[in-house]
């Protein structure tokens, strides 16, 4: 396995709890999982990297544990228990140099600080959507959800937001305006938040500002936008939605500048490549893709058996890490290893009776028939 799990370039994880590994260059897929012990229980909601050096993934599940993956050695090598099924799945995972941070739906983000019992709690509001950390400020985290607008913690001073986003003004019937924040990112190179909302909103907060409103807002679409990604360059953000559309839009005017093709389910997952013109996607249709962010072609291409093969449902995914130079190429098929390894792990159902033939069933009928008619013979002999 550790030879498999060095070679993958991007990471995905699945309802099932299977972590999944795509090496590009070989064109191969790996499963790193259990599958005697495959559960929605065990459902991947959150990824992250676990150190700098990116040789450790952590993946946040459903049932509140947060497993621990060894890049290099192919294992998960620690599984620690961070929370509460009944507390909601995890919205977002993070670390610094001695903490683990975790946030979950219903509000609690909490701080796992190493070689101590003791954690910093906060309510960071109900219905969380996402949690997101600020890469160049790793103590700062940004918070938002349904009815629950934009936050941004210092979690060295947790008692209460360094900024808090206020509400757009009434529509033009002077109505209140919903807020439902989706996904948050952090701009590199400065103090700029964008945000996506599950109104088909994308909108950029300044705290740098005096300005607690929207500095700019653009709409995309008609559909909940459900994930965004940030490309090299700091003036674009790529946004997705629930009917498979996925844009680029400028930061700088709000305008769209392109759409990518060929996706036919809810997006779920997106990530740029931090170096390389290159846009991973995953969703709902099961498909892993790759797109140019140049010219909005297809790079690469996973068929679905990628995520299927198991139960049949459908898998949502999140991206984690694409080296550019496997990708370069036309578009071609990335092929699963151990399909097979599902399959062969899966219970046989046996069926409860045989079914009955043609002539069986007229033989029936026929008796059925011939009951009833001695069954009226009989009445009339008794009058």
């Amino acid at each position: 396995m550790a030879d498999k799990s060095q070679t993958c370039s991007v990471w995905l994880g699945s309802e099932t709890g299977i972590l999944k590994g795509v090496s590009l260059s070989k064109k191969r897929a790996f499963n790193f999982c259990d599958m005697s012990s495959v559960s929605r229980d065990q459902e991947i909601c959150a990824l992250t990297w676990g150190d700098r050096q990116e040789s450790e993934v952590l993946v946040g599940c459903v049932n509140g544990s947060v497993k621990t993956f060894s890049t290099e050695k192919g294992v998960f090598t620690e599984t620690r228990v961070c929370g509460d099924i009944s507390q909601g799945r995890f919205t977002g995972i993070a670390v610094t140099d001695r903490s683990l941070i975790t946030c979950v739906e219903s509000g609690l983000l909490k701080v796992w600080t190493e070689g101590s019992a003791d954690t910093v709690e906060i309510n960071v509001g109900g219905e969380v959507c996402r949690m997101r950390q600020n890469p160049s400020q790793r103590h700062r985290v940004a918070t938002g959800g349904k009815e629950n607008p934009l936050k941004v913690w210092d979690l060295e001073r947790p008692d209460k937001p360094i900024f808090t986003a206020k509400n757009v003004a009434n529509d033009w019937l002077d109505l209140r305006v919903p807020v439902w924040v989706r996904d948050v990112a952090f701009i590199p190179d400065s103090d700029r938040i964008v945000t996506c909302t599950g109104y088909h909103q994308v909108r950029v907060y300044d705290p740098s500002t005096p300005q607690r409103r929207p500095v700019l807002e653009a709409e995309f679409g008609e559909y909940p936008l459900t994930t965004l990604a940030l490309p090299a360059g700091h003036d674009r953000v790529v946004v997705g939605n629930t009917h498979g559309q996925i844009a680029i839009l400028d930061l700088r005017k709000g305008l769209v500048r392109g759409c990518m093709k060929g996706l036919a389910g809810s997006v779920r997952g997106l990530q740029c490549h931090p170096s390389s013109p290159l846009l991973a996607s995953c969703g709902l249709d099961r498909f892993l893709r790759i797109h140019s962010l140049e010219d909005r072609s297809t790079v690469r291409l996973a068929p679905p058996i990628l995520f299927s093969a198991l139960l049949n449902v459908f898998f949502f995914s999140f991206l984690l890490k694409l080296v550019g130079s496997d990708a370069a190429g036309e578009v071609e098929e990335v092929k699963e290893e151990e399909r097979d390894e599902v399959w062969d792990s899966m219970e046989t159902v046996s069926e409860k009776g045989e079914k009955r033939t043609v002539e069986e069933e007229a033989e029936e009928s026929r008796e059925t028939a011939e009951k009833k008619e001695e069954k009226k013979k009989r009445k009339k002999a008794k009058k």
